[in-house]
């Protein structure tokens, strides 16, 4: 696997439009580009290289991984259309981005879900994550495993939030997810979606007052330096989607397919234990940065708010089938 600069990554990032080229047939390389919005120092792209890794380990050079780290490659939706296309291989980025090619996919972002990352891993790696994997194949995209964004916390310029109340009138970046824009809706926010890659300039610019991400975001990605406030609201738990372009793994031998999957399955639990064993040192690090921590907001004054009517939309189209068996999972 290799592992290049920025530099070299913006360059590869003017051929993302061009198809992929195989290499030449004696040399029986296959040759995988993967993509991700997240800094190189974030789990994401740690786990990345590590996948890369086991690949040409196990594959004795056979397959070879390139990781384009930091949005270089582009913002989420453009790697997932460069995925759906053929024309990127591996694009991961956070489930909220393919709600809009597999709506159910939502049920993962509804508001005060999930317990714990005991609960998470029930639900993602048994029946329920089975059953949403194949929501992604009619878009031409094959899910890898369920990586690990975490539970979300709230930050912003303007003040602390302590209560539901305090988050009205904020300007909020959301992700495009119909959950979280109802939910900062009916908390008074103004939710605003923007693709991860366009946020710090946003939080820089005072576009925006505040935002929602897990501390060991927060931190990798440097919003700190742009936001005061940060609490710990927990309000929604994030899974990232590792998403292989369906024509393009189809198109591998049969022993590459599998070994991907294989990789895919054994990283996914690793990447997820980076965050969890990162959390608490995290959010240590933020204060030493100055950010000032709600370490006990009321949240149940924010559930009040919004899991009823939130959940309500979710199941008045889809029904309440999924959000009911997350609920009962591992309870």
């Amino acid at each position: 696997m290799v592992e290049i600069s920025r530099r070299a990554a913006f360059a590869a990032a003017a051929g993302l439009a061009m198809p992929w080229v195989a290499a030449p047939a004696h040399a029986q390389t296959t040759r995988i580009r993967f993509a991700h919005p997240h800094p190189e120092s974030d789990s994401w792209h740690r786990a990345a290289l590590l996948f890369g890794k086991m690949l040409k380990e196990r594959s004795d050079g056979a397959i070879q991984v390139q990781v384009f780290a930091n949005g270089a490659l582009g913002s989420d939706p453009t790697i997932i259309s460069a995925a759906r296309g053929g024309t990127l291989d591996i694009a991961l980025t956070g489930n909220p981005y393919f709600t809009g090619l597999a709506p159910k996919l939502n049920v993962l972002d509804l508001p005060f879900q999930f317990r714990d990352r005991k609960h998470v891993a029930a639900v993602l790696d048994g029946a329920i994550g089975d059953k949403l994997k194949p929501e992604l194949e009619p878009s031409g995209l094959v899910v890898l495993g369920f990586w690990d964004i975490g539970f979300r916390n709230l930050t912003n310029s303007r003040r602390p939030v302590k209560t539901a109340a305090d988050i009205q009138g904020l300007k909020i970046r959301t992700t495009p997810n119909p959950a979280h824009i109802k939910a900062f809706q009916l908390l008074g926010a103004n939710p605003t979606p923007l693709a991860f890659t366009e946020l710090f300039t946003a939080l820089e610019t005072r576009t925006v007052d505040g935002q929602e991400n897990p501390t060991t975001l927060i931190l990798n990605a440097r919003f700190f330096e742009v936001q005061k406030h940060l609490s710990l609201t927990r309000h929604a738990y994030t899974a990232g989607i590792l998403a292989m372009s369906k024509q393009r793994l189809d198109a591998l031998p049969e022993k590459q397919r599998e070994l991907i999957r294989a990789v895919a399955a054994e990283v996914t639990p690793k990447q997820r234990q980076m965050n969890e064993d990162a959390e608490p040192t995290s959010i240590a690090k933020l204060k030493e940065e100055g950010m000032e921590v709600v370490a006990d907001p009321d949240r149940e004054s924010m559930a009040k708010v919004v899991v009823e009517p939130v959940r309500a939309e979710f199941t008045a189209q889809f029904g309440a089938e999924l959000p009911e068996a997350i609920h009962a999972t591992g309870a």
